[in-house]
């Protein structure tokens, strides 16, 4: 059996910073990345060296005890007339998560994002990228991706086993056709 890939902290702390897409304290990063403050405080220094070396789009922002990961001043014009739809940044940083996970319960979204994921979730639904769907036993919603979302950003989607719904989710969704 292959041993599981061991991904760096600081490349930890970057994906976590890149999904909540708003300042972090440090509090929380320790408690994301379930290590201690201190080697969260190492570990983003040597990010932020990382970004000074490199000539990339994006920049660690440090503010008063938080970090957060943005993009560099002056390519906000441009990445807006990329975009192939018309999402506020936050609303796509909360599709990329959905898009990661594939599949994820609103509350686990809330969880990552905050609580400003409420307002993405019924932009995306408002526009058809994603569909929701009543837990069958709790109180929350599956969040999955729909066909305009595979059609608008060319990504296909997947039929893999982690993909397949729980039989009391199927059975909810045979008995809605």
């Amino acid at each position: 059996m292959a041993e599981p890939l061991r991904i760096s902290l600081p490349a930890r702390l970057e994906a976590i910073l890149y999904l909540k897409g708003t300042p972090v304290s440090l509090q929380e990063l320790a408690r994301l990345a379930e290590t201690s403050e201190q080697q969260v405080e190492q570990a983003m220094l040597a990010l932020e060296a990382s970004y000074a070396q490199r000539d990339t789009a994006l920049d660690i922002v440090v503010g008063s005890g938080t970090y957060s990961l943005q993009l560099r001043a002056g390519l906000g014009e441009l990445v807006r007339d990329l975009l192939p739809v018309n999402l506020s940044t936050a609303a796509l940083r909360t599709l990329a998560t959905i898009a990661l996970k594939k599949r994820i319960l609103q509350s686990d979204l809330v969880d990552l994002r905050g609580s400003g994921a409420y307002d993405h979730i019924k932009e995306l639904l408002a526009q058809n990228f994603i569909e929701r769907k009543r837990q069958s036993e709790g109180r929350s919603y599956w969040i999955n991706l729909t066909d305009k979302f595979h059609r608008t950003f060319s990504v296909l989607p997947t039929t893999g086993p982690e993909e397949v719904e729980p039989p009391s989710l199927q059975a909810e969704s045979t008995q809605a056709a």
